[in-house]
């Protein structure tokens, strides 16, 4: 029976940089995997003699938290490009629940975050709920989406 999402992996560059950026998202290291060979790697990803540097971050304390797995990959090393848009095939953006938007679309842009967008409302049905929401990337260009859901 699955239960829930573990984490989301996020393949990036240059680790140290986008720890640094999800860190000043609010994200902690709670598992530092190191740098090096994993064999588990090697044959549960398919990847074979790989060696990379990542770490386990999460949102909290809460052990169902979200998590994501920062990783780059050093052998073979992280390639390709992210998305060009947000309506590419497959897992195109990370939403993440947020507080005080506003407030934290200013601190982003202020810390100097790629934005795609400002916070814009959207409604649900009558208009009772929806959420206000802004998209932005990281410092590789993944798409990340901040979210504060209303009623």
């Amino acid at each position: 029976m699955i239960k829930s999402i573990f984490h989301i992996n996020v393949n990036v560059t240059n680790f140290e940089r986008s720890l640094e950026f999800y860190k000043m998202l609010g994200f902690k290291v709670v598992f530092d995997i190191g740098e090096g060979p994993n064999r588990a790697n090697d044959q549960g990803l398919n990847i074979p003699n790989s060696r990379a540097r990542a770490a386990l971050l999460a949102l909290g304390d809460d052990p169902r938290a979200t998590r994501i797995d920062l990783i780059e990959w050093k052998q073979p090393a992280t390639e390709g490009r992210p998305y060009p848009h947000l309506y590419h095939t497959g897992a195109a953006r990370i939403a993440l629940f947020a507080k005080n938007i506003d407030e934290e679309y200013q601190r982003l842009k202020a810390q100097g975050v790629d934005m795609v967008s400002e916070p814009v409302t959207m409604k649900f049905g009558k208009g009772t709920a929806g959420a206000k929401f802004f998209c932005f990337k990281d410092p590789d260009g993944t798409f990340l989406e901040l979210i504060e859901p209303f009623n």
